[in-house]
């Protein structure tokens, strides 16, 4: 195939913006069918309480107001069960879709009332009367365990993952580094909040879900094994998603609300959050407190690193259970050789909103205790922060590397890398070299300015398997349906131009469909990064049986050979150019089932790109303002299908990693009082915080463990933001180590600096 009818590698137009562009989106507001009825659920504004009672007779006296449901209406439904890392210990913590007895958050369901329109239901849940019995709120993830229900405690379970003699690291140790680092709770805030409509067709004895995001077919069994229904009587549909970011498309209580109240009432049930409720009911994240320390010898290369962590998972283990502790603990080593590595992270409960999963969930964290460390070894060791992570890296040739850590259910090795030249790749693209001297310089005339580097591995290409069915259609157009789900990140172009690279058509005439569980039986759905590899090898499979069987008929049918025909830009031709071709379509019809192909990957290991990351800031000391002026990253995907939307996926995971850096925190008052409810109170970046930023795609290090040699993009972007910014202030106030929790708000810049002046 010609360069120019080649797709793979080439940054070409998103066919899914067309309709959003005309205004034509179908988000889950959009949905509505005749008859349908809305619900508000009533939620607990107290932190930890025994429910005495619930008085709903003045709502249900509103005209229009048909229902309202308390745990006792819903208590043949079990609790929310694990979608990941679910540790037998943790289920007695899953949360149910109402409370029961006890309230553990602010925002907690408690009741749900049905009504006609969305604002009468509102006013209801103003009229219903709770009784709540306040009990002590536990809010510090490092308080001794306490007791969380009779013989359960706050611990609900621990994560230890650890190789080597760390003990005799530390001995022979000539230091010993240690430092104590925190990460602020904060979360992925998409400019949709969530929303979920049931409809139930009798006709069918169909329970349908719209709205549906991320994980679609194990949303759908799960709800069918909760509500009691066969999977083939529950179907989900995905329509367009304003951002996922991990904490959309998790199966939360109120989606199993409204398809519970669907097949109760037999109307179509219909939910929408608001942005306080999501504030303060959607998954949190990255709360975390490190305790760690580093062996090093004399040249500053390190022996050994131990570190005891404490995860605050607020007040239930939700879908994710201990996810992102198992993530923190295993992939804190990062690129660097570490002989000898322990790990213990604390799971604790506390009466604060339910934590998830979130953008580089369990990296962001470890990576900046990691380059945190270090920074802190290269101040310890008297060299360059440059230099300490050269001396550390892992070499190209010890590829593929076992680290000897799990998670995930697979055992983690690097598949390839070269770390150490995208340092440099990184390095000049940053002129670091000049760039150090302009920042003397203007430290010498008074400004705080100064520059930080890190460096990361993230993970990607989750498996275990994804399935593709695609088929030909009359009109010409290829149909590609995939379980796969698409939250922004540019799915339908990317599988397009898989197939089209393979197949021999354009991208354009390419069709694909997700997110729909009644087209095809089983899907893993979008997160960890996994889509392009996993969804992309499986679509290159399905796209070359399809091809392989319109060779053969075609030969037939224009009496030659198959290896001597080739499909170009839709046409069957001769390779030799001579004779007569044919269109695709044209060959469709001529078959009697057509021109299909399924075809499914399977992978047992993830595949792990890695990045480098390099900002300059400057500090104001009157404000505590930190403004980026420079920002590079150099990030290797193994192969960029579309190297367009790759830097849009690592520019928007930076504007979200700023965010958690210096602004983003749910912030609680000592009673558990939320006090982050509102955009005024919850700082996001904007684009006066978000710099120009370099993007470097690099595609030295393919990955062996698929043939398109492809790594996932979605997650580099965010990974070591926290990381990079903290070292690059250190370095503005020439003072290592005093950055040591996130994010660096001004209250807190301008308590370092006055311990500085001290």
């Amino acid at each position: 195939m010609s360069d120019k009818h080649k797709f793979i590698g080439r940054s070409v137009p998103r066919l899914e913006d067309r309709p959003l562009v005309l205004g034509q989106g179908r988000f889950a507001a959009d949905i509505a069918f005749p008859g349908q009825w809305h619900m508000r659920i009533v939620r607990s504004d107290v932190p930890h309480g025994k429910i005495n009672s619930i008085d709903a007779k003045s709502a249900l006296a509103l005209p229009g107001v048909h229902a309202v449901w308390t745990h006792a209406d819903v208590v043949h439904i079990p609790n929310i069960p694990f979608r990941l890392t679910g540790l037998k210990p943790l289920e007695p913590y899953q949360q149910p879709v109402l409370a029961k007895d006890v309230v553990r958050y602010v925002g907690e369901p408690i009741a749900a009332i049905f009504a006609d329109d969305p604002y009468l239901a509102e006013d209801a849940a103003d009229l219903v009367a709770l009784s709540i019995e306040p009990r002590p709120a536990t809010m510090s993830a490092t308080d001794a365990p306490g007791q969380y229900e009779l013989d359960l405690t706050t611990e609900p379970g621990v994560v230890q993952k650890s190789y080597g003699d760390i003990a005799a690291a530390l001995r022979n140790a000539h230091a010993i580094v240690s430092l104590e680092l925190s990460v602020g709770r904060h979360s992925g805030v998409p400019i949709e909040t969530r929303g979920a409509i049931a409809r139930y067709d009798e006709t069918r004895d169909v329970l349908e879900l719209h709205g549906a995001a991320k994980v679609p077919h194990w949303n759908r069994d799960t709800i069918a094994r909760l509500l009691k229904r066969t999977t083939d009587s529950v179907q989900l549909y995905e329509g367009h998603v304003g951002g996922g970011f991990g904490i959309r498309g998790e199966l939360y209580p109120e989606d199993i609300l409204v398809c519970a109240a669907a097949l109760r009432f037999r109307r179509p049930i219909k939910w929408i959050e608001d942005r306080r409720e999501h504030l303060i009911a959607a998954n949190h994240s990255r709360e975390q407190i490190h305790r760690v320390r580093a062996a090093i010898d004399v040249q500053g290369c390190i022996l050994g690193i131990e570190d005891e962590f404490f995860h605050d998972n607020g007040a239930y283990m939700r879908t994710h259970a201990a996810t992102v502790p198992d993530l923190t603990a295993a992939m804190l080593p990062g690129p660097y050789r570490v002989p000898a590595y322990s790990a213990v992270g604390h799971i604790r409960l506390t009466n604060k909103t339910p934590c998830g999963t979130y953008r580089a969930p369990g990296r962001y964290e470890s990576t900046f205790v990691r380059e945190r460390l270090l920074d802190a070894i290269a101040a310890e060791a008297g060299l360059d922060k440059v230099e300490v992570r050269r001396r550390n890296l892992i070499d190209k040739s010890a590829m593929p590397y076992a680290l000897g850590l799990d998670t995930l259910g697979t055992e983690i090795v690097y598949d390839s890398g070269d770390y150490a030249l995208l340092l440099d790749k990184a390095l000049k693209a940053a002129r670091w070299n000049e760039l150090q001297g302009q920042l003397r310089k203007r430290r010498e005339n008074g400004e705080k300015v100064g520059a930080g580097v890190a460096m990361f591995v993230e993970k990607s290409g989750l498996g275990p398997f994804d399935t593709v069915r695609i088929g030909m259609m009359p009109d010409g157009v290829l149909e590609v349906i995939t379980g796969v789900a698409s939250i922004g990140q540019g799915v339908e172009t990317v599988i397009a131009q898989i197939c089209a690279d393979t197949l021999g058509i354009d991208y354009a005439r390419i069709r694909v469909i997700h997110g729909q569980t009644d087209r095809i039986a089983r899907g893993m759905g979008a997160f960890a990064s996994r889509v392009t590899v996993m969804c992309g090898e499986a679509s290159r499979l399905a796209a070359n049986k399809l091809r392989t069987s319109a060779l053969n008929a075609a030969a037939e049918l224009m009496q030659t050979r198959a290896e001597t025909l080739d499909i170009v830009n839709g046409e069957i031709v001769r390779a030799d150019a001579r004779g007569p071709s044919m269109r695709l379509a044209d060959l469709a019809r001529t078959l009697p089932d057509g021109l299909n192909a399924e075809a499914t990957f399977e992978s047992t290991h993830m595949v792990y790109p890695y990045g480098v990351h390099v900002a300059a800031v400057r500090v104001d000391p009157e404000t505590g303002n930190v403004a980026i002026e420079r920002y590079v990253i150099a990030y290797d995907v193994g192969r960029a299908v579309n190297p367009k939307l790759v830097e849009g996926q690592i520019a928007g995971g930076l504007a979200q990693g700023i965010g958690g850096a210096l602004l983003e925190e749910f912030r609680y008052d000592a009673a558990g009082e939320p006090l982050s409810v509102t955009f005024a109170d919850y700082l996001m970046p904007t684009v006066s915080e978000v710099p120009d930023v370099s993007i470097l795609i690099s595609e030295d290090e393919p990955s062996p463990l698929n043939p398109l040699g492809l790594k996932g993009a979605g997650e580099g972007g965010a990974n070591p933001v926290g990381a990079v910014i903290a070292s690059a202030i250190d370095d503005a106030l020439q003072r290592p180590g005093a950055v040591t929790q996130l994010p660096v708000t001004p209250q807190r810049l301008k308590a370092i600096l006055r311990d500085s002046r001290q």
